[in-house]
């Protein structure tokens, strides 16, 4: 043996695998690196599910369903029978109230009650302002 073919690698692919060379016997092709190049593009759950999670978002729905939950409880009876949590989007809560006495009413006296109210539950980044709007 000489010097030079002791560093040379041997050419053409790696031996197979018994059973590898079973199935592309049975197959009448190799198929091995071809499956395998599939289960390499294979991506774990927890890093796809994050991004599918925030292309949906459930975050914001899951808010918005927290405060329409909590709204009776956290308000003044008074409040809750005639305003409603209609959305947030961006930071702002959007209340529909059904007359606009009642929204002359909360808009003087008492939208900064509310809005401490639902910022202590729910933190000042989920509910920056609120606007209300009759109807």
């Amino acid at each position: 043996m000489s010097i030079i073919s002791k560093f040379n690698p041997k050419l053409g692919p790696p031996p197979l695998h018994p059973r590898d060379r079973i199935l592309a016997a049975w197959r009448g092709m190799n198929l091995t690196e071809a499956e395998g190049s599939h289960t390499s593009a294979a991506k774990p759950v927890d890093r796809i599910m994050p991004a599918v999670l925030k292309r949906l978002g459930l975050n914001q729905r899951q808010a918005e369903t927290e405060i329409l939950n909590a709204w009776g409880h956290l308000m003044d009876p008074n409040i809750t029978a005639h305003a409603r949590p209609a959305g947030l989007a961006k930071g702002t809560l959007f209340v529909s109230v059904d007359s606009s006495v009642w929204l002359a009413e909360i808009v003087r006296y008492r939208r900064r009650e509310i809005l401490e109210r639902l910022q202590h539950c729910f933190g000042r980044e989920t509910i920056k302002k609120i606007s209300f709007r009759a109807g």
